[in-house]
């Protein structure tokens, strides 16, 4: 994980109005999509394409647009740094979790069965 600390920074009027028209004009596309139900399919889907690309870039070049692309390439870069197990390992976790599961069914079985021996056989005798 990552060491270094960085404060937020604040958000700028201007960031957030760039990012609010991205997601309009993105919202258009699909609304007009829809409502163009009349018209050609490649009509349609070049509308729906072209608003969500202008979308996709003018909320890419505001405050937030960048801050997500910030956040994107940290994480991937975090994703590299894993440590994925070995197929060995996947296969002894998996079988392990499987006994696990069959002992708790079995267990949660045995205790149904005695709930059900005490309330219907012994509290309903005793009615």
């Amino acid at each position: 994980m990552s060491t270094q600390k960085t404060a937020p920074a604040p958000e700028s009027k201007g960031g957030i109005v760039l990012m609010t028209i991205a997601v309009l004009i993105a919202l258009s596309g699909v609304f007009a999509f829809a409502l163009l139900a009349e018209q050609p399919t490649a009509v349609r889907a070049g509308i729906l394409v072209g608003c969500l690309a202008v979308g996709v870039v003018i909320g890419w070049f505001s405050a937030p647009g960048k801050e997500f692309a910030a956040y994107y390439r940290a994480s991937y870069e975090e994703l590299r740094r894993v440590v994925w197990p070995t197929r060995k390992e996947t296969i002894n976790t998996t079988g392990l979790v499987c006994a696990f599961v069959v002992v708790v069914a079995f267990f949660l079985f045995v205790v149904d069965k005695l709930i059900e021996f005490l309330l219907y056989d012994v509290l309903l005798s005793l009615i």
